[in-house]
């Protein structure tokens, strides 16, 4: 008990915690069930292709015949459903990923139809910035948005009443983003394609596709969804993997977006690994249970502060679709106090204190919690908010349930809420 007091976890905190957490069993054994077919299926597709040793071989300079490179596409595209797949420790995040495939599927004069809200905000900055050069409207590629209903679901009527003969792509946004709202399910995602097709049954559907990899049992790519694209150091990377991203879908989409990361006539052949190989398929390897606990983490905290009677996103019992909760406080204090617990119980950096800063790609300032061992990975742990209002704070990642559940428990002594 002593070390828990060092920390200023009383025993009162503990006990509240604990209640949660068994207030909980029954959905986290819900989600032990989707871990152990998202386990399975990840597996099977190794075994399928036969991943060796040998696959985790260097390569550098052009990165021609890599063996590994190609294994790890295969792979990636059985575990997603797709036809084909491109995984690059080039991408340098899931916003580069995004934002290739809509560069690499996109031409001038097409529309680009977000129909989950505006799109995160690195993404949009790319779509139309003053601020930045090279963004899609400068290459004359249009944008147009609905919004989502009151209830935080896709409005499919107005979609189907927007969509004409220049929109090329839909955009779907899965996670959260800096909206306070639940995440676009699985099922949700499928109803919406399904109602698209009969407008336009050549219309891409790109979902976003970042926080969500192994929170269900299927994935956007096997229900209709034609690209999708993520980050290696979020859910799938399995916080083993360094840097990186992967788009996969289908192939002759996978190869348009490879011929705009590389160059037109060289497309996938090419990509040094640079040793990342095997971090790369250890994290997938991992990726199914990692993000197991993220999501336990992310309920645990949701759990606690709906108690303490704060408002939440997504709610306790809403179904769940990315690792992230979101919590509503009235003052940016409360958020600055709660990423600085974040950041104390944290293994790397956990003497430092976040503040908010004018973060490359944003419109506003924000303050990230990110004691990490791999930069910026989300899938670790962090905390992140843009202190605007409604003072919203979003937590995700844990590699595992217990670091979790001791973050939940500092927070709560930090904040002195129990």
């Amino acid at each position: 008990m002593e070390l828990f007091t060092s920390y200023g976890i009383s025993k009162n905190i503990i006990d509240f915690v604990q209640n949660s957490e068994e207030a909980l069993n029954n959905k986290f054994k819900e989600l032990d069930e989707i871990l152990l077919y998202n386990q399975l299926k990840v597996l099977s597709s190794f075994k399928k292709n036969k991943v060796s040793e040998r696959h985790f071989m260097q390569t550098t300079g052009y990165g021609y015949s890599d063996d590994g490179r190609e294994i790890i596409d295969k792979v990636y595209a059985d575990v997603l459903g797709a036809d084909g797949a491109m995984v690059r420790s080039q991408f340098f995040s899931g916003t580069h990923a995004i934002v290739t495939s809509l560069f690499g599927d996109l031409r001038p004069g097409d529309t680009l139809l977000s129909i989950t809200n505006a799109p995160y905000a690195t993404v949009k900055t790319a779509i139309s910035s003053k601020k930045a050069s090279g963004t899609l409207s400068e290459f004359k590629i249009n944008y147009k948005q609905i919004d989502l209903t009151s209830d935080g679901e896709i409005d499919i009527e107005a979609v189907k009443k927007a969509i004409d003969s220049n929109v090329k792509m839909i955009y779907i946004q899965r996670s959260t983003g800096y909206d306070n709202r639940k995440a676009i399910g699985i099922t949700e995602i499928k109803d919406a394609i399904i109602e698209i097709r009969k407008i336009n049954s050549d219309i891409v559907i790109f979902v976003d596709n970042c926080y969500g990899e192994f929170i269900e049992k299927l994935e956007p790519t096997q229900i209709g969804a034609d690209l999708i694209a993520g980050s290696l150091i979020k859910n799938i990377g399995g916080g083993i993997a360094q840097s990186g991203g992967y788009i996969a879908g289908k192939a002759e989409l996978v190869n348009m977006c490879a011929q705009r990361l590389n160059t037109p006539g060289v497309g996938l052949d090419s990509g040094a690994n640079f040793g990342q190989n095997r971090n790369i398929l250890q994290g997938l390897f991992l990726a199914p249970k990692i993000t197991n606990q993220a999501i336990k983490n992310a309920m645990l905290m949701g759990h606690c502060f709906k108690r303490l009677g704060y408002k939440i996103f997504p709610d306790t019992d809403d179904k769940r679709s990315d690792i992230i909760q979101a919590v509503c406080f009235d003052t940016k204090d409360k958020v600055e106090l709660f990423c600085k617990a974040v950041q104390e119980v944290s293994p790397i950096d956990s003497h430092v204190t976040p503040y908010a800063w004018d973060m490359p790609g944003y419109d506003t300032d924000v303050i990230m919690a990110a004691g990490c061992f791999i930069a910026g990975s989300s899938i670790e742990m962090s905390a992140d908010s843009p202190l605007t209002e409604p003072y919203t704070v979003y937590f995700q990642g844990g590699l595992t349930y217990e670091h979790g559940k001791l973050a939940v428990m500092n927070i709560l002594g930090k904040l002195n809420l129990v």
